[in-house]
């Protein structure tokens, strides 16, 4: 029998790897997203549409799923990026982005608690951020978020290690993918700067000389998901190319 896979946000960058690679790997994965992967079939997800910032439709989605399945695993991945300093962070936007990245997280992790708590077995894994070890510059609201997502982890480890539920926040560096294509076309937009040499820069700041590649967080993830990581617990699980240990 398969084992099942729900994630948040897994129609595209990161999400998107992980979906494929759990399914490579023989699990049956829902992506609850605002819209469809274009990844066609190449990714045999099954799609729920779904707005995490309603944490009554998350609720009601997951119930659905775990009426007819046992929620072996969540990825808690959905998340927006957002730059600026404190003063240029309004009040709307720290709602907004603490309502998708953590409040989201809030929301799915509650909802997929029951299944695994009945089932005595669980593994919760939340996309957090080098960022939730380090700060950066004019990253405030998304730094502040990507932090409460490690406190998360941490919190819900202890809480539920009594379950063998067990929840770890995986910490990714400058990984290339779509978010990161957007972040810097925004700040090129604002700047004037020319994109390929933003992205030269952003590599050479890199200890490993390169970004990262989603691809390579998903084999993270799903060995966190996996019976070779059930001592794992509680921890912030770092794949930065070692950006963070400069």
């Amino acid at each position: 029998m398969k084992k099942v896979c729900v994630i948040t946000g897994g129609s595209s960058g990161i999400g998107l790897s992980i979906v494929k690679l759990f399914i490579e790997n023989n699990y049956q994965v829902f992506n609850l997203d605002l819209s469809p992967s274009t990844a066609g079939a190449d990714c045999k997800s099954e799609y729920r549409q779904c707005d995490v910032t309603n944490t009554q439709l998350v609720s009601e989605i997951i119930a659905d799923i775990a009426k007819q399945h046992t929620i072996d695993v969540l990825v808690s991945n959905a998340g927006i990026h957002f730059s600026a300093n404190i003063e240029n962070t309004s009040e709307a936007d720290l709602d907004k982005v603490f309502n998708i990245n953590v409040k989201g997280a809030y929301a799915a992790i509650k909802a997929v608690l029951p299944s695994m708590k009945a089932n005595k077995n669980g593994a919760i894994l939340l996309m957090a951020s080098d960022q939730a070890l380090i700060a950066k510059q004019n990253s405030f609201a998304y730094n502040l978020s990507k932090s409460a997502l490690a406190s998360i982890a941490k919190t819900t480890a202890l809480d539920y290690a009594s379950y063998n539920i067990r929840a770890n926040a995986v910490c990714p560096g400058t990984i290339e993918t779509p978010l990161y294509h957007q972040a810097i076309d925004n700040y090129c937009q604002k700047s004037g700067a020319d994109k390929s040499a933003i992205h030269l820069e952003e590599e050479k700041l890199q200890p490993l000389q390169r970004l990262g590649q989603p691809e390579e967080v998903a084999e993270l993830v799903l060995f966190l998901a996996s019976d070779k990581a059930k001592f794992i617990t509680g921890s912030l699980q770092v794949i930065d190319g070692g950006y963070t240990a400069q």
